[in-house]
């Protein structure tokens, strides 16, 4: 196991770039999926890895929670290599409630992992509206993203907990999307997030 941290490609600001994806339930999607969301937290994440067991039960609390955030995994990990990562098995973590998220997605050809600058599972992007997130910070900047297009608010750890067996005492991630939610700005540092390595696959 090759413990990695998150250094993104993408910055403040930046549109979330597109994608079309298979999910789990036999759907496809794509960022327009989802466009009913105020925000959309994009995790990059895998089954087997115990960084991104970990926080499971987190992400199924948010999906739960929030009605107005879209919680997305994306598992990009070469299966071959890594059959525990399968799309079957992924179908069997959801078919058991592990895993109960608003969508769980497969990026087999790891495109999109590479497009969004994603290390390690997990791996976390919080984008918001781009109107929303502009009049929060009451300023009229020149966008990355256009009115209406999610952009990137927050990305890097979802709490304190940076080891599998930690418990955490702050979870930063709940932090961002209420401030989201409450049409403020995301005034978070982005610290790292820390997982296992996203197993690439062979070039």
């Amino acid at each position: 196991m090759v413990m990695k941290e998150s250094d993104s490609a993408l910055e403040a600001g930046d549109a979330a770039p597109d994608f079309e994806l298979e999910g789990v339930d036999g759907e496809t999607y794509t960022l327009e999926s989802f466009a009913d969301a105020e925000a959309l937290l994009l995790v990059f994440t895998c089954n087997h890895c115990p960084y991104a067991q970990a926080k499971f039960d987190l992400l199924n609390e948010l999906s739960a929670e929030y009605d107005d955030v879209a919680v997305v995994g994306i598992n990009p990990n070469d299966a071959e290599e890594y059959p525990d990562d399968s799309f079957e098995k992924m179908q069997e973590f959801v078919a058991e409630g592990e895993i109960d998220y608003d969508a769980y997605l497969r990026d087999e050809s790891q495109a999109v992992a590479r497009e969004y600058g994603a290390v390690c599972t997990p791996d976390p992007f919080l984008f918001a509206r781009r109107a929303a997130q502009r009049a929060a910070e009451g300023r009229a900047a020149e966008p990355r993203a256009e009115d209406g297009e999610f952009e990137l608010v927050y990305q890097g750890r979802l709490d304190d907990a940076l080891n599998p067996d930690d418990e955490p005492t702050r979870i930063h991630i709940r932090e961002a999307i209420d401030a989201v939610l409450a049409g403020e700005t995301v005034d978070l540092e982005w610290q790292p997030s820390r997982g296992c390595s996203i197993k690439w696959k062979d070039e």
